[in-house]
């Protein structure tokens, strides 16, 4: 491939996996450059600790680790839950919010290792390899950008295992495994293998993050989150920071079998794709993201930030979080949060997140105003002014 020669130094996404093992050694081989192999903890509960060494082995100059997942939670799946961004009305955005982050600090980690050259696993069907290049493009257009999946001949999980056994790179990895597994501290996804077919349904002992509705407990549990500004803050009381909130609520929601999802989702590239999702701790934060703002938020705010929602949920999913169009989404979806602060009660029973308490001291609830007992007052709101709004709401709707 032409412009091969030009690449001295390349930052490799390196999880330590098959893929990335294989894409490690084959760098150094085609393209006869040095590796620097970086990798993200957004809370997948990987090992990590060998990775240096492992990383080393099979060829790389330098291994990097980043500890993200404050910085995650923080800065990417609370933008999300405060615009209440849900792509398909059913995917709440767990893989699609990491890439923008993990390839922001690799691009940050190539500059200050001197590579000339980034790389990343992602295959040519998928969403991922958009949402690197993406970012890649907006933040470090300098780097150029290898993807090896587009340009090698392995076109399997069986050539991968063909190529490290011919080239000696130490992978544990085998045959068997049924399907492709991503997991961060939103979620779990699974996509691939046997769940191509769709009418497949998933292994029960496939789960990580929860348990199945059925086999939840039979008593439910309550939980009293709390928010400030639309950021959820503590736990039944307790001060937590972002990832150890999310941490302990998708402990607590997990057990309870909250926040399983089976789809078939539009992706970027045009195929539809079918993915099951974990999602225990952000399905219950964003059922008490939404009651809060039911009491704190101006109607009509409401309404245009849901407006926004669907727009703000595709460009998370397209890959264009550092573009001019997302600047403009987040500013108004952050500006209708000024008022979003209290606290919200959820139930959890069996696959079940039910809301039954919210207060607020933003609280535009008026309990006098609405009441349907006798009593009420007339000086704000007088029920006879709705005679003349009903009929000139009605004005257009009479037949000629």
């Amino acid at each position: 491939m032409s412009g091969r020669s030009a690449v001295k130094r390349v930052c490799l996404a390196y999880s330590g996996g098959l893929d990335t093992s294989v894409i490690l050694h084959w760098l150094i081989q085609q393209y006869g450059c040095e590796v620097v192999a970086y990798t993200a903890d957004v809370g997948q509960q990987e090992e990590l600790a060998g990775l240096p060494e492992k990383a080393r082995a099979t060829g790389a100059i330098d291994c990097v680790v980043r500890d993200l997942r404050e910085e995650f939670v923080r800065d990417f799946v609370f933008p999300a839950l405060r615009g209440a961004a849900v792509y398909e009305g059913t995917y709440l955005l767990g893989t699609a919010l990491s890439r923008p982050l993990i390839a922001k600090d690799q691009a940050e980690v190539a500059r200050e290792t001197g590579c000339d050259a980034v790389a990343h696993g992602a295959t040519g069907k998928g969403n991922d390899q958009v949402r690197f290049e993406l970012a890649f493009r907006a933040l470090a257009p300098e780097l150029a950008v290898i993807a090896p999946w587009r340009e090698w001949d392995l076109r399997s999980r069986t050539d991968c295992i063909a190529y490290c056994e011919k080239h000696g790179i130490p992978v544990t990895a085998t045959l068997k495994k049924p399907y492709s597994i991503d997991r961060n501290l939103m979620h779990v996804s699974f996509e691939g293998g046997v769940l191509e077919d769709p009418w497949r349904a998933p292994d029960e002992d496939m789960f990580i993050l929860s348990r199945s509705p059925e086999a939840g407990p039979d008593r439910p549990a309550e939980l009293v989150i709390g928010f400030a500004r639309g950021n959820p803050v503590s736990i039944d009381g307790e001060g937590l920071s972002p990832a150890a909130l999310l941490t302990k609520l998708n402990r607590i929601a997990g057990e309870h079998g909250v926040g399983r999802v089976d789809m078939v989702e539009n992706r970027f590239v045009g195929l539809k794709s079918r993915g099951v999702y974990e999602t225990p701790g952000g399905t219950v934060l964003h059922a008490a993201h939404r009651a809060l703002e039911s009491i704190t938020m101006d109607r009509d705010v409401m309404h245009e930030r849901d407006r926004l929602s669907p727009r703000f949920a595709e460009l998370i999913y397209n890959g264009f979080w550092f573009s001019p169009e997302m600047d403009f989404v987040r500013a108004a979806v952050d500006a209708a949060q000024a008022n979003v602060t209290g606290e919200v009660r959820v139930k959890l029973y069996k696959g079940s997140a039910v809301v039954t308490g919210r207060r607020s001291p933003h609280s535009l609830y008026d309990s006098d105003l609405v009441t349907f007992e006798d009593g009420a007052s007339e000086a704000t709101y007088d029920p006879r002014d709705a005679t003349g709004f009903i009929h000139l709401q009605g004005l257009r709707l009479r037949k000629p």
